[in-house]
């Protein structure tokens, strides 16, 4: 990376969320290449401040700002001129220094690089028929896009149907057609069967950990399809696009729209033109990135400490904080004693291997996940743990579970009046398990969260 000093241009982003955005990746390494002197840094901003943010930024003499959920809308007052596209889309993702140097002009390339992804995976939008899932923002933006760039027609199909009429009536005014047609997304099948169309997946179904998940489960609906773009990008392969291939389209994830999002804003702030070849080494490293962070599995007896020590590691990895037993709970409805209760243990052990089976083929954000005292027992579950990250195996004794647990009757499986004698045979029983799954042990007993996260850091080298 460049060397920063007087001469350093400073460029970054606003938004809440920022710290897993991928941007700094993106114009640092842009900025490498080319050889200009400018730096990206990420702020998080409050909602309350971000009037103030652009003003500052603006005194500070920063470059460039992109902009990103959720103040594509709430940073236009605060701008001296905004571009023709981005004011009939109603957003903006990038700030550029006007000539005068008093203030920004707004543009959106979150849709010119879309456009521009497309182009380059050689997709064309002119004269064909397209078909939006979704009706939000983004929605609202392609539909722009789309009729903007030649669609003969635009079907926006969603659950509120309503959403769906308001983008149509919008984008048809602004452009002065009638080629954006609202659709309740049931009535799917009633799209002509005889012709196949371009489908951008737009909603925010499908993203990890929900990787199973897709607005439209029917296979015949994706015989409709020739190419399939879902906007989502964690994972890499979404269902839609599962789905989409397997009806014989090409696909598409949202990573190159990302990509060349960051590219026009970069090219607009310093004046230049990235090349082919420059924007596919920095989509490598994207896809080198998301993978490179290793998640953390935690597994154990119940009481180990899993669930308190997964909260306190999530926050120093500034990583995703997911618990599988949390995660049935929530999918199923109901609580771990009812599922035992209604189906029993055999019916919850296949939830939880269905669980980790998605979860071991997904490439979403770093995460920490803390798994079910029972689910290491079958051996597939240990290999998919394995493929999902680092495993790391925390120890109790017997005594320190019994203290932990012995006021919680929400545990099925220690129903019994030998509660200590139960933990003891147990965690023997389990030993084995959790010793063939784990990378690392951890003894957790008279420690804290933090000294057990800080010695699963430091053994794993994260």
């Amino acid at each position: 990376m460049n060397n920063t000093d007087g001469n350093t241009y400073t460029c970054g982003l606003i938004g809440n969320p920022v710290k897993h955005t991928m941007s700094p990746l993106i114009h640092n390494m842009l900025a490498e290449m080319t050889g200009i002197n400018l730096v990206y840094v990420p702020f998080e901003v409050l909602k309350e401040n971000v009037g103030d943010a652009v003003k500052g930024a603006r005194a500070l003499n920063i470059l460039g700002l992109n902009v990103t959920v959720p103040y594509k809308s709430d940073v236009l007052d605060s701008l001296a001129e905004i571009d023709e596209l981005a004011a009939k889309i109603g957003a903006v993702n990038t700030l550029v220094q006007t000539p005068d140097g008093k203030g920004y002009k707004g543009y959106n390339t979150d849709m010119t690089g879309l456009y521009r992804a497309m182009k380059e995976d050689g997709v064309e939008i002119e004269g064909r028929s397209v078909i939006i899932l979704g009706a939000g923002g983004a929605a609202r933006s392609v539909a722009f896009l789309c009729a903007s760039k030649g669609a003969k027609k635009v079907y926006v199909l969603n659950r509120t149907v309503e959403k769906a009429c308001a983008i149509a009536e919008e984008v048809n005014k602004a452009l002065n057609c009638e080629r954006v047609i609202a659709m309740p997304v049931t009535d799917y099948g009633k799209l002509d069967g005889n012709q196949k169309y371009l489908c951008i997946q737009c909603t925010s179904v499908g993203l990890f950990p929900n990787i199973e998940d897709t607005v439209i489960e029917d296979e015949e609906f994706y015989k409709l399809i020739d190419t399939g773009f879902d906007i989502i990008y964690r994972p890499l392969q979404t269902k839609f696009m599962k789905l989409s291939a397997k009806a014989g389209a090409r696909t598409f994830n949202g990573l190159s729209m990302l990509l060349y999002q960051g590219i026009d804003a970069f090219e607009l702030w310093n004046n230049v033109h990235i090349t082919k070849e420059q924007a596919d080494k920095v989509y490598d490293a994207l896809v080198k990135n998301m993978q490179s962070d290793k998640n953390v599995v935690l597994v154990g007896y119940m009481g180990c400490g899993k669930s308190t020590v997964s909260k306190e590691l999530s926050q120093r990895l500034s990583a995703k904080c997911l618990d599988t037993d949390a995660m049935i709970v929530s999918m199923q409805g109901r609580s771990i004693n009812d599922i035992f209760e209604d189906e029993g243990e055999n019916a919850f052990r296949d939830m939880e291997t269905s669980l980790v089976r998605n979860l071991s083929s997904s490439t979403g954000p770093r995460t920490v996940l803390s798994v079910g005292g029972g689910l290491p027992i079958r051996s597939e579950n240990r290999r998919f743990l394995r493929q999902f990250g680092d495993v790391v195996y925390l120890k109790a004794t017997p005594e320190t579970v019994y203290d932990r647990i012995k006021d919680d009757d929400s545990r099925p499986l220690l129903k019994c009046s030998d509660v200590l004698g139960k933990i003891k045979s147990m965690q023997l029983e389990r030993d084995e398990f959790y010793t063939d799954a784990a990378n690392i042990c951890v003894d957790t007993d008279n420690k804290t969260p933090s000294q057990i996260a800080e010695e699963i850091i430091g053994k794993l080298g994260l």
